[in-house]
């Protein structure tokens, strides 16, 4: 029988080498997923006191702000409605600054490059290709919605 060639000899070894290496990969990646998940719970209980904290602020910016107001002669439903108001249009501002981010949430790079959906660029067979029927949005694949 003929001794192996170097190249199958590696091809051998590596065979028998990767599921060490894949086990090894996995494991770092398990340990690093249990640490980021630790991380983002600790992260978002710090969000959420610092919410909390805002929240507060901002009550009591506007209770200040509504005792000027009532010092300054000015009638409480009135002051309170100003606060209101103000409250309302800042709240507005920060949803309306929400619309322009929404697209992004969909990760349509990652969707496409994993098959999810059609690529945005034909290919050269689907340039030939004739047109599909009923291509329209109702016919769409529920996960591209």
């Amino acid at each position: 029988m003929a001794e192996p060639t170097p190249l199958l000899q590696q091809a051998q070894m590596l065979w028998r080498e990767l599921p060490g290496l894949v086990g090894d990969r996995v494991e770092l990646l398990a340990l690093e997923l249990q640490r980021a998940g630790r991380a983002l719970a600790i992260m978002l209980m710090l969000v959420a006191a610092a919410a909390l904290l805002g929240v507060t602020a901002w009550g009591l910016l506007w209770a200040l702000i509504v005792s000027l107001l009532l010092q300054a002669g000015l009638a409480l439903w009135a002051a309170l409605a100003l606060s209101l108001a103000a409250s309302l249009v800042a709240a507005g501002l920060a949803l309306w600054g929400i619309k322009p981010l929404l697209p992004r949430l969909g990760m349509h790079a990652t969707r496409r490059h994993l098959g999810l959906t059609p690529s945005p660029r034909p290919s050269a067979d689907a340039k030939n290709a004739p047109p599909k029927p009923n291509t329209g949005p109702e016919h769409a694949n529920p996960v591209t919605r």
